[in-house]
């Protein structure tokens, strides 16, 4: 079976094999190094000792005594050999003032001129080490001038030794080398093996080509999807902006990076990083856009490492909602005042039946008095069609539940608060009237009123809706605006009040209710009309 070639190997294999490598070239730069300072140390330790060496023979009485005599290479000679053997270095060489020899390993070269260069100092009263290159390698030399007890120099000794080469020093300290070299090569190919699984493990177990695949198909599903998505991490950069997101917010060019409190400040996306649990189906007003919202966190086994958000935006969507909604309206204020009519009309024709002409027209008059002054009323405090639908209805509908709904005829919508609209008052009256039937029919009271105000003010709106019904009890009161928590049977109840609340939220305002058992409900919403 053929190698694999090195792009097809698995990512564990190639990180060991790289880490492994890296293991290698330190091992080697570090051995030069070492090797290096080996080198110093040892051209060191040497020079001090033939120093040592040199002085001791220069500083000899006997040396000192037969330097000047013509003979005195014979007594000189066996002296410092004697010192070289016992001292293990390469040789002794006693010069006189004419650089003649007195000394030498070789007896041949005794009486022979020495003739290196870096000798001179030496003959001026100079002691030093120097490192020359000569036939059998280099050496290290030791110069010391020979004083006689007239303070007069006589002659230098030159205490010289070979340095050990390369392979000598590293064949000296093989099995040092050895033990070192297996230990970092066991410790490394582990350390890099482990290190590769975990890399591994980081990335899900996944080949780096996987990675790739999965971040263009998973790129490419962002970006075909009709919401815009956004991504960040923990340090709130962005890693994910599909182009709806781009096309939702106006933000056009490369945000890849760049911190999502620059790119859209009111996105709350970073506050899902603090909340470290997700938030679903909140409504947003961004930009003079409706944004449904859906953030959550993104987790890394029990780390939050970043946040991703999914918005829509309701915009358009709103707009239709407020159309149909206040079509609604009409049709159901509509469909009870033809009720409403039919009923007068069954009792003027009746009155017609029985001859009691007068009282038939009395009637009609009275019935259109009442319905032009209420048509007069919602005109002129009204300014929005679709809430003057709604009310009409409502009014319609409590005669038809035999219940007296009575607006405060100082009533007056003419603009709604900031981050509101004509759809989010459709939601709240509708509720907060709803609840109230709700509430009254659950009663045998004979009178049953609902009691409607909505005072605008140029600071400030309020809203009250009050009825005479069943009320609540404490415990109830504290969850009634819970979602999905209800008192009444069947389904679809328990979200007019969870609405409501949403509705107070978005618009900064305050809500407050008052209730007792068997008495009653109140409940008041304050708006800003100034926002913040």
């Amino acid at each position: 079976m053929l190698p694999m070639k090195l792009g097809h190997l698995p990512i564990q294999w190639k990180i060991a094999i790289l880490s492994l490598g890296i293991v290698l070239f330190s091992i080697i730069i570090g051995g030069i190094v070492i090797l290096g300072t080996m080198i110093r140390f040892r051209e060191e330790e040497l020079g001090s000792r033939l120093m040592v060496i040199a002085r001791t023979v220069a500083e000899m009485s006997t040396v000192q005594a037969n330097v000047a005599k013509a003979e005195g290479w014979k007594i000189i000679d066996p002296i410092v050999e004697r010192l070289r053997i016992i001292n293990d270095i390469t040789y002794i060489v006693v010069l006189d003032m004419d650089h003649r020899r007195l000394s030498h390993p070789s007896s041949e070269r005794i009486g022979s001129y020495f003739s290196g260069e870096d000798a001179e100092p030496a003959f001026a009263e100079h002691a030093y080490t120097s490192k020359v290159k000569g036939e059998m390698g280099t050496a290290i030399r030791a110069y010391v001038p020979i004083i006689n007890q007239e303070h007069q120099q006589i002659g230098v000794v030159v205490a010289g030794a070979l340095l050990p080469s390369v392979p000598e020093l590293i064949s000296s300290q093989q099995g040092s080398i050895l033990l070192t070299l297996f230990l970092c090569l066991l410790f490394g190919l582990w350390g890099s093996w482990r290190l590769a699984a975990h890399i591994k493990r980081q990335m899900f177990n996944r080949e780096p080509h996987e990675l790739a695949r999965m971040f263009e198909e998973h790129t490419a599903a962002f970006q075909v999807m009709h919401e815009g998505v956004i991504a960040i991490d923990k340090d709130e950069t962005i890693t994910i902006f599909n182009e709806k997101a781009k096309q939702i917010f106006h933000t056009s060019g490369d945000v890849i990076g760049r911190k999502i409190r620059e790119v859209i400040p009111d996105s709350r996306l970073p506050e899902i990083l603090e909340l470290d649990h997700p938030v679903y189906n909140q409504e947003l007003r961004m930009r003079d856009a409706l944004i449904w919202s859906n953030r959550t966190p993104i987790k890394v086994g029990n780390q939050t490492v970043g946040a991703l958000a999914i918005f829509q935006d309701r915009t358009e969507v709103a707009r239709m909602a407020e159309e149909l909604t206040g079509v609604k309206s009409f049709v159901e204020a509509l469909r009870v005042q033809a009720h409403e009519h039919m009923n007068k009309l069954h009792t003027i024709a009746g009155l017609i039946q029985l001859d009691q002409k007068e009282k038939a027209l009395d009637y009609l008059f009275q019935v259109s008095t009442e319905q032009e002054k209420l048509s007069r009323f919602f005109k002129n405090h009204f300014a929005f069609d679709n809430i003057s639908g709604l009310l009409l209805s409502k009014v319609g509908r409590g005669k038809e539940l035999g219940i007296t709904v009575t607006i405060d005829p100082n009533s007056r919508l003419t603009r709604f608060p900031p981050y509101l609209d004509e759809h989010d008052f459709v939601l709240l009256l509708g509720n907060l009237i709803e609840n109230a039937y709700d509430a009254l029919l659950a009663t045998d009271r004979n009178e049953k009123e609902v009691y409607i105000s909505i005072r605008e003010r140029e600071q400030r709106l309020v809203i009250i809706v009050e009825d005479n019904g069943c009320g609540m009890d404490q415990p109830t009161r504290a969850r009634m605006l819970e979602k999905g928590f209800t008192t009444k049977s069947g389904e679809n109840h328990g979200y007019g009040l969870y609405l409501i609340a949403g509705i107070v939220a978005k618009g900064k305002g305050t809500l407050s209710c008052e209730s007792e058992p068997d008495a009653g409900t109140s409940f008041t919403i304050t708006f800003s009309m100034e926002g913040e």
